[in-house]
Protein backbone atom coordinates (compact mmCIF):
# COMPACT_ATOMS: atom_id res chain seq x y z
CA UNK A 1 0.00 0.00 0.00
CA UNK A 2 1.61 3.13 -0.98
CA UNK A 3 1.81 6.26 1.41
CA UNK A 4 -0.58 8.76 1.10
CA UNK A 5 0.96 11.22 -1.41
CA UNK A 6 -0.75 15.31 -0.21
CA UNK A 7 0.09 16.31 3.22
CA UNK A 8 -1.59 19.69 4.49
CA UNK A 9 1.28 21.62 6.79
CA UNK A 10 -0.62 24.36 9.19
CA UNK A 11 1.76 27.35 10.23
CA UNK A 12 0.57 30.82 11.03
CA UNK A 13 2.75 31.86 13.68
CA UNK A 14 5.94 34.86 13.66
CA UNK A 15 8.85 35.24 11.40
CA UNK A 16 11.14 33.15 13.25
CA UNK A 17 8.81 30.19 13.66
CA UNK A 18 7.78 29.71 10.24
CA UNK A 19 11.30 30.43 8.87
CA UNK A 20 12.32 26.81 10.94
CA UNK A 21 9.93 25.05 9.14
CA UNK A 22 11.73 26.11 6.07
CA UNK A 23 14.63 23.61 6.33
CA UNK A 24 12.17 20.58 7.54
CA UNK A 25 9.80 21.17 4.02
CA UNK A 26 13.02 21.38 1.87
CA UNK A 27 14.37 18.33 3.21
CA UNK A 28 11.20 16.08 3.18
CA UNK A 29 10.38 17.00 -0.53
CA UNK A 30 13.66 15.94 -1.36
CA UNK A 31 14.03 12.75 0.27
CA UNK A 32 10.06 12.07 -0.76
CA UNK A 33 10.11 13.38 -4.04
CA UNK A 34 6.66 12.00 -4.57
CA UNK A 35 4.94 13.68 -1.92
CA UNK A 36 3.42 17.05 -2.60
CA UNK A 37 2.85 19.57 0.48
CA UNK A 38 0.00 22.46 0.95
CA UNK A 39 1.25 24.86 3.15
CA UNK A 40 -0.98 27.23 5.16
CA UNK A 41 0.69 30.51 6.67
CA UNK A 42 0.22 34.14 6.07
CA UNK A 43 0.95 35.61 3.36
CA UNK A 44 3.09 37.93 3.98
CA UNK A 45 5.59 34.74 4.08
CA UNK A 46 5.01 33.03 1.00
CA UNK A 47 8.58 33.91 -0.26
CA UNK A 48 10.35 32.07 2.29
CA UNK A 49 8.49 28.43 -0.10
CA UNK A 50 9.90 30.16 -3.04
CA UNK A 51 11.53 28.00 -4.87
CA UNK A 52 10.77 24.47 -2.95
CA UNK A 53 9.67 21.90 -4.94
CA UNK A 54 6.11 19.98 -4.75
CA UNK A 55 5.20 23.01 -1.84
CA UNK A 56 1.83 25.26 -2.58
CA UNK A 57 1.73 28.24 -0.30
CA UNK A 58 -2.08 28.97 0.68
CA UNK A 59 -2.70 32.33 2.14
CA UNK A 60 -4.98 32.39 5.03
CA UNK A 61 -6.80 35.32 5.83
CA UNK A 62 -6.76 36.14 9.35
CA UNK A 63 -8.99 39.31 9.65
CA UNK A 64 -11.71 38.91 7.17
CA UNK A 65 -12.71 35.09 5.44
CA UNK A 66 -10.87 33.18 8.15
CA UNK A 67 -11.61 35.15 10.80
CA UNK A 68 -13.00 33.69 13.95
CA UNK A 69 -14.68 30.28 14.24
CA UNK A 70 -16.52 30.52 11.28
CA UNK A 71 -13.71 31.68 9.47
CA UNK A 72 -11.82 28.73 10.78
CA UNK A 73 -14.92 26.38 9.10
CA UNK A 74 -14.63 28.02 6.16
CA UNK A 75 -10.73 27.63 5.84
CA UNK A 76 -11.52 23.75 6.39
CA UNK A 77 -13.88 24.32 3.76
CA UNK A 78 -11.53 25.39 1.47
CA UNK A 79 -8.54 23.05 2.73
CA UNK A 80 -10.80 19.80 1.71
CA UNK A 81 -11.36 20.46 -1.91
CA UNK A 82 -7.92 19.84 -2.31
CA UNK A 83 -8.21 16.19 -1.84
CA UNK A 84 -5.83 16.35 1.32
CA UNK A 85 -4.50 12.89 2.69
CA UNK A 86 -2.57 13.92 6.08
CA UNK A 87 -2.48 17.07 7.99
CA UNK A 88 0.86 18.29 10.13
CA UNK A 89 -0.23 20.99 12.56
CA UNK A 90 3.37 22.76 13.18
CA UNK A 91 1.73 25.49 15.08
CA UNK A 92 -0.80 23.36 17.95
CA UNK A 93 -2.10 26.50 19.50
CA UNK A 94 -6.34 26.94 19.57
CA UNK A 95 -6.75 28.10 15.65
CA UNK A 96 -4.31 25.43 14.32
CA UNK A 97 -6.61 22.61 16.64
CA UNK A 98 -9.75 23.42 15.59
CA UNK A 99 -8.45 23.08 11.67
CA UNK A 100 -6.74 20.02 12.43
CA UNK A 101 -9.72 18.16 14.82
CA UNK A 102 -12.01 18.30 11.96
CA UNK A 103 -9.58 16.69 9.25
CA UNK A 104 -9.44 13.77 11.77
CA UNK A 105 -13.15 13.82 12.32
CA UNK A 106 -13.45 13.53 8.97
CA UNK A 107 -11.06 10.43 8.47
CA UNK A 108 -7.23 12.17 8.13
CA UNK A 109 -4.40 11.00 9.73
CA UNK A 110 -3.28 14.26 11.91
CA UNK A 111 -0.08 14.94 13.95
CA UNK A 112 0.81 18.28 16.13
CA UNK A 113 4.00 19.34 17.02
CA UNK A 114 4.68 18.78 20.89
CA UNK A 115 6.18 22.40 21.71
CA UNK A 116 7.98 21.11 25.23
CA UNK A 117 6.51 23.42 27.11
CA UNK A 118 6.94 21.77 30.56
CA UNK A 119 10.87 21.23 29.06
CA UNK A 120 11.42 24.86 28.57
CA UNK A 121 9.04 25.94 31.62
CA UNK A 122 11.76 23.83 33.92
CA UNK A 123 14.94 25.93 31.92
CA UNK A 124 13.40 29.14 32.59
CA UNK A 125 12.58 28.94 36.39
CA UNK A 126 13.44 31.22 38.79
CA UNK A 127 14.09 28.59 41.14
CA UNK A 128 14.84 24.57 41.29
CA UNK A 129 15.99 25.40 37.08
CA UNK A 130 16.56 22.70 35.48
CA UNK A 131 19.64 24.42 32.95
CA UNK A 132 19.79 21.62 30.26
CA UNK A 133 18.80 21.91 26.28
CA UNK A 134 15.28 20.97 25.44
CA UNK A 135 14.75 19.46 21.90
CA UNK A 136 15.36 22.01 19.11
CA UNK A 137 11.78 23.04 17.34
CA UNK A 138 13.64 21.97 13.73
CA UNK A 139 13.78 18.50 15.99
CA UNK A 140 10.09 18.73 17.20
CA UNK A 141 8.61 19.08 13.49
CA UNK A 142 10.88 15.76 12.39
CA UNK A 143 9.28 14.15 14.70
CA UNK A 144 6.00 15.26 13.66
CA UNK A 145 6.17 14.19 10.26
CA UNK A 146 7.46 10.91 11.57
CA UNK A 147 4.21 10.19 13.22
CA UNK A 148 2.72 10.60 10.01
CA UNK A 149 5.40 8.19 8.49
CA UNK A 150 7.72 10.07 7.30
CA UNK A 151 11.31 10.36 8.08
CA UNK A 152 13.90 12.94 7.18
CA UNK A 153 17.35 13.25 7.47
CA UNK A 154 18.78 16.94 8.37
CA UNK A 155 22.39 15.26 8.78
CA UNK A 156 23.71 16.99 5.44
CA UNK A 157 21.18 19.70 4.78
CA UNK A 158 20.95 21.67 1.20
CA UNK A 159 20.61 25.15 0.83
CA UNK A 160 19.12 27.12 -2.35
CA UNK A 161 22.02 28.87 -4.72
CA UNK A 162 22.99 32.50 -3.70
CA UNK A 163 20.29 34.57 -5.02
CA UNK A 164 20.98 36.51 -8.36
CA UNK A 165 20.45 40.20 -7.47
CA UNK A 166 18.02 42.55 -9.67
CA UNK A 167 19.60 45.78 -10.46
CA UNK A 168 17.09 47.73 -8.57
CA UNK A 169 18.84 45.77 -5.39
CA UNK A 170 21.85 46.27 -7.05
CA UNK A 171 20.89 50.35 -7.27
CA UNK A 172 20.70 49.87 -3.32
CA UNK A 173 23.17 47.17 -2.23
CA UNK A 174 25.82 48.01 -5.19
CA UNK A 175 28.06 45.37 -6.62
CA UNK A 176 29.47 42.53 -4.54
CA UNK A 177 33.15 42.53 -4.47
CA UNK A 178 33.44 43.17 -0.42
CA UNK A 179 32.67 40.59 2.41
CA UNK A 180 28.83 41.26 3.28
CA UNK A 181 27.79 41.38 7.10
CA UNK A 182 24.53 41.92 7.89
CA UNK A 183 23.50 42.83 11.39
CA UNK A 184 19.56 42.79 12.34
CA UNK A 185 19.83 44.67 16.00
CA UNK A 186 16.49 44.33 16.75
CA UNK A 187 14.42 41.83 18.21
CA UNK A 188 10.37 41.55 19.43
CA UNK A 189 11.34 42.01 23.34
CA UNK A 190 13.75 44.60 24.40
CA UNK A 191 15.70 41.89 27.05
CA UNK A 192 16.48 40.31 23.64
CA UNK A 193 18.27 43.54 21.79
CA UNK A 194 22.15 44.53 22.67
CA UNK A 195 22.27 47.80 23.89
CA UNK A 196 22.48 50.26 21.01
CA UNK A 197 25.74 52.12 22.27
CA UNK A 198 27.14 48.55 22.22
CA UNK A 199 25.93 47.71 18.90
CA UNK A 200 27.83 51.59 17.71
CA UNK A 201 30.89 50.02 19.04
CA UNK A 202 29.94 46.71 17.28
CA UNK A 203 29.40 48.81 13.50
CA UNK A 204 32.31 51.16 13.87
CA UNK A 205 34.64 48.96 14.38
CA UNK A 206 33.67 46.36 11.59
CA UNK A 207 33.11 49.58 9.07
CA UNK A 208 37.04 50.04 9.68
CA UNK A 209 37.54 47.86 7.44
CA UNK A 210 36.83 48.73 4.26
CA UNK A 211 36.69 45.27 2.55
CA UNK A 212 33.49 44.83 4.42
CA UNK A 213 30.22 46.32 4.46
CA UNK A 214 27.86 46.45 6.38
CA UNK A 215 23.74 46.06 5.62
CA UNK A 216 21.17 47.21 8.11
CA UNK A 217 18.07 45.49 8.63
CA UNK A 218 15.23 46.01 10.71
CA UNK A 219 11.13 47.52 9.91
CA UNK A 220 9.08 50.38 11.16
CA UNK A 221 9.54 54.17 11.54
CA UNK A 222 11.15 53.85 15.02
CA UNK A 223 13.64 51.07 14.12
CA UNK A 224 14.48 53.37 10.68
CA UNK A 225 15.40 56.15 12.54
CA UNK A 226 17.90 54.21 14.74
CA UNK A 227 19.68 52.17 12.36
CA UNK A 228 20.36 55.44 10.38
CA UNK A 229 22.04 56.78 13.70
CA UNK A 230 24.01 53.30 14.10
CA UNK A 231 24.65 53.98 10.34
CA UNK A 232 26.69 57.15 11.85
CA UNK A 233 27.79 58.35 8.44
CA UNK A 234 30.16 55.07 7.68
CA UNK A 235 29.96 54.52 3.86
CA UNK A 236 30.60 50.74 3.93
CA UNK A 237 27.17 50.92 6.22
CA UNK A 238 24.03 50.45 4.36
CA UNK A 239 20.78 51.03 5.72
CA UNK A 240 18.33 48.72 4.12
CA UNK A 241 15.20 48.66 5.89
CA UNK A 242 12.09 50.31 4.37
CA UNK A 243 14.26 50.92 0.76
CA UNK A 244 13.17 46.84 -0.71
CA UNK A 245 10.88 44.61 -0.46
CA UNK A 246 10.75 40.90 1.85
CA UNK A 247 11.61 38.82 -1.54
CA UNK A 248 14.51 41.11 -1.94
CA UNK A 249 15.63 41.71 1.70
CA UNK A 250 15.80 37.93 1.00
CA UNK A 251 17.82 37.95 -1.82
CA UNK A 252 20.79 40.10 -0.19
CA UNK A 253 20.65 37.92 2.92
CA UNK A 254 21.36 34.73 0.87
CA UNK A 255 24.73 36.87 -0.52
CA UNK A 256 25.70 37.80 2.61
CA UNK A 257 29.00 35.90 4.18
CA UNK A 258 27.33 36.43 7.86
CA UNK A 259 24.45 37.58 9.69
CA UNK A 260 24.74 39.12 13.23
CA UNK A 261 21.43 38.85 15.15
CA UNK A 262 19.68 39.40 17.95
CA UNK A 263 17.10 35.98 18.70
CA UNK A 264 14.95 36.85 16.51
CA UNK A 265 13.40 35.98 13.05
CA UNK A 266 16.30 37.54 10.88
CA UNK A 267 18.27 34.72 12.88
CA UNK A 268 16.06 32.06 11.39
CA UNK A 269 16.00 34.23 7.99
CA UNK A 270 19.55 33.52 7.30
CA UNK A 271 20.09 30.14 9.01
CA UNK A 272 17.46 28.60 6.43
CA UNK A 273 19.61 29.90 3.51
CA UNK A 274 22.38 28.59 4.82
CA UNK A 275 24.52 31.77 5.62
CA UNK A 276 26.61 31.98 8.97
CA UNK A 277 24.95 33.46 11.38
CA UNK A 278 26.56 34.93 14.89
CA UNK A 279 23.55 35.69 17.65
CA UNK A 280 23.25 38.01 20.50
CA UNK A 281 21.40 36.37 23.28
CA UNK A 282 19.97 38.30 26.58
CA UNK A 283 17.03 36.70 28.74
CA UNK A 284 16.44 34.02 26.60
CA UNK A 285 19.18 31.50 25.61
CA UNK A 286 19.73 28.56 22.67
CA UNK A 287 18.60 25.60 25.00
CA UNK A 288 15.52 26.95 24.83
CA UNK A 289 15.60 24.91 21.00
CA UNK A 290 15.55 28.16 18.85
CA UNK A 291 19.01 28.35 18.27
CA UNK A 292 19.48 28.58 14.67
CA UNK A 293 19.02 25.69 12.07
CA UNK A 294 22.74 24.25 11.11
CA UNK A 295 24.78 26.66 12.91
CA UNK A 296 27.65 26.01 15.94
CA UNK A 297 27.03 26.34 19.06
CA UNK A 298 30.25 29.02 19.06
CA UNK A 299 28.53 31.20 17.28
CA UNK A 300 26.00 32.06 20.10
CA UNK A 301 27.20 34.65 22.59
CA UNK A 302 25.69 34.32 25.97
CA UNK A 303 25.38 36.65 28.45
CA UNK A 304 27.26 35.13 31.52
CA UNK A 305 25.38 33.06 33.81
CA UNK A 306 28.34 33.21 36.34
CA UNK A 307 27.06 37.27 37.12
CA UNK A 308 23.47 36.53 36.02
CA UNK A 309 22.70 32.65 37.18
CA UNK A 310 18.93 32.89 36.77
CA UNK A 311 19.47 33.01 33.14
CA UNK A 312 17.67 32.02 30.87
CA UNK A 313 14.37 34.17 32.72
CA UNK A 314 12.20 33.69 29.81
CA UNK A 315 11.62 31.71 26.60
CA UNK A 316 10.88 34.96 24.71
CA UNK A 317 11.73 37.21 25.82
CA UNK A 318 8.71 38.76 27.46
CA UNK A 319 9.23 38.64 30.92
CA UNK A 320 11.20 40.53 32.81
CA UNK A 321 13.39 40.16 35.94
CA UNK A 322 14.44 42.76 38.50
CA UNK A 323 18.29 43.21 38.33
CA UNK A 324 18.54 41.75 35.05
CA UNK A 325 18.32 44.74 32.79
CA UNK A 326 21.71 44.87 31.68
CA UNK A 327 22.75 41.16 31.04
CA UNK A 328 23.97 41.49 27.47
CA UNK A 329 26.03 44.44 28.65
CA UNK A 330 28.47 41.17 29.74
CA UNK A 331 28.69 40.67 25.74
CA UNK A 332 31.68 42.81 24.95
CA UNK A 333 31.42 44.52 21.59
CA UNK A 334 35.53 43.23 21.26
CA UNK A 335 33.98 39.46 21.34
CA UNK A 336 31.02 40.15 18.90
CA UNK A 337 33.68 41.98 16.46
CA UNK A 338 36.30 39.21 16.64
CA UNK A 339 33.39 36.10 16.36
CA UNK A 340 32.55 37.88 12.99
CA UNK A 341 36.00 38.70 11.56
CA UNK A 342 37.16 34.85 12.69
CA UNK A 343 34.15 33.48 10.21
CA UNK A 344 35.13 35.89 7.21
CA UNK A 345 37.21 34.60 4.49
Amino acid sequence: MSKPKHILVIRLSAMGDVAMTVPVLRALVLQYPEVKITLVSRPFFQPFFDGIPNVDFLGVDLNKRHKGFLGLLRLFSDLRKLNIDLVADLHNVLRSKVVRTLFALSGQKVAATDKGRVEKKALTSLTNKVFAPVKSMVERHVDTFKQLGFSIDLTNPQFPEKAILSEEILSTARIKNQNWIGIAPFAQYESKVYPLDLMQQVIDGLAENKNQKIFLFGGGEKEIQLLNQLQNQHENVIVLAGKIKLKQELDVISNLDVMLSMDSGNAHIAAMLGVKVITLWGATHPYAGFKPFNQPDDFCLTSDRIQYPLLPTSIYGNKKVEGYENVMRTILPTQVIEKINSNLT
